[in-house]
Order: C-alpha cells, then structure tokens, then sequence
C-alpha cells in the first residue's frame, strides 16, 4: 500500500500564513516594530477609520439624539460603505465583511429589544470567548501566544523546552487574557446598568489604543527571549 501524504505539513503552512497576517504577525519576533508596522498591525489607516467610525457614530448619534433606530443604523450604513470603497479599489474586503456583519448583528439586537445597549451584547460575548480560549489554553499548558509565536519563528514546540520562552510566552498569555478581562469588568456592570453613551466610549478607549499598547508590549517581552540564546531546560 503507498504511503499517503500527511496533511500536517499543509496545515501548519496554512496556519502560519494566517498567523502572520494577525496582528501579533506584523510585529514577529526579531523584527524592529516602526510606527508603520504597529499601524499596518491595527489594519492600518484604512483599518482604523473603519474599525473606530461606527462606534464613534454610535456614541455621538445615541448621545445627542438617544433614538436608538438612528443610532445603530447610521454605522450599518458606514459599514456598508467600507465595503463599496474596498470594492470600488480592489482591495481586501475580508475586514470590511467582518465589520459589517458584527455591526449589523449589533443593530439587529438593538432593534429587536428596543435597548441601545444591547447593541453591545455582541462585543461582550466575544470578550468572553477570547478571555475563555486564552484561559484554556493556559490550563491545557498551550499558552495560545506561545503557540501562534511558535509557527511565526518555525518553532511549533521547540519553546516549550526552553524555559526562558516558556516563562514569556506564558506571561503574554495571561497579560492578553487579562485585557478581555479588563473589558469585561468594566462593559459589563455597565450594560447592566443601561449605561449605552458610556459602553461607547469605554469600548473606543478598550479597543484599538489598548490592543495597540500590548501588540507592542507582546514584542518587548518576546523579542527579549528570541533574541538571545536559550537552553533547553526541563521542568
């Protein structure tokens, strides 16, 4: 019987070539993050305007007029328009289709319940999920940045050995756990207590600045353990 070709190979490429296209991937170990590829991680200015403009909307709409129809919808409408530009220029629409179908799935809760601040329930689940496979991973002792780290330097398990980058991409794990937890902590008691205008401008500021600020504080901490040699220790 001929031997058949293992798919792992096809699948780590596949993976590392998604894993590179994140933000984490923009600023890989070894390399010098300039302002270009801390903005080219955000999605760059594009990314930002689309990222940023339909909550900014929200929050202005909801706080001067508190119709909640005007106020979901408008972004729906921006989010709309992102994805006729990317077309119109032939360039990624992927981004652009994620936001819209966050937003509108937002806008639809919103509508139906008739509460502005259901149009955040989404992020909050998200939050969730992401702090929840963080976690797991951690307790399965797959920190997910040392993993997502390990096939961007073509070292699927090669970290684990190596105590040093262990201790890292352990730390970075529980620091972006922790900044689901943070958004948490503070979106929720706030849905709780109806606050639509201050989940806005809390998800503004707990968004792209944070993610930001600890993209660059994941290089740091990893670019300190990939740069210098490390033995393999065992436990």
């Amino acid at each position: 019987m001929a031997d058949e070709k293992s798919p792992e190979p096809g699948f780590r490429e596949a993976f590392a070539d998604a894993m590179r296209k994140t933000g984490l991937g923009q600023v890989a170990p070894g390399e010098v993050p300039t302002a270009g590829s801390l903005l080219k991680a955000v999605g760059g200015v594009r990314g930002l305007v689309e990222s940023i403009l339909p909550g900014l909307a929200f929050l202005v709409l909801y706080a001067a007029t508190k119709n909640v129809a005007l106020s979901v919808l408008v972004p729906v409408g921006l989010a709309v328009l992102f994805v006729v530009v990317r077309l119109a220029t032939r360039t990624p629409i992927t981004q652009a289709f994620a936001g819209i179908a966050g937003i509108a799935i937002s806008a639809v809760l919103a509508l139906i319940s008739g509460r502005a601040e259901a149009n955040f329930i989404p992020g909050i689940i998200i939050n969730i999920a992401s702090l929840s496979v963080l976690l797991l991973s951690i307790l399965v002792r797959w920190p997910l940045i040392g993993v997502i780290v390990g096939f961007l330097t073509n070292e699927t398990t090669q970290w684990r050995k190596q105590k040093a980058k262990r201790r890292v991409l352990y730390l970075t794990t529980w620091l972006w756990a922790g900044l689901f937890a943070l958004r948490l902590a503070v979106e929720v008691p706030l849905y709780l207590a109806k606050e639509a205008e201050w989940l806005a401008g809390v998800k503004l500021l707990l968004g792209i600045p944070l993610y930001a600020g600890m993209l660059w504080v994941t290089w740091l901490l990893v670019r300190a353990v990939y740069t210098s040699p490390a033995r393999p220790s065992s436990d």
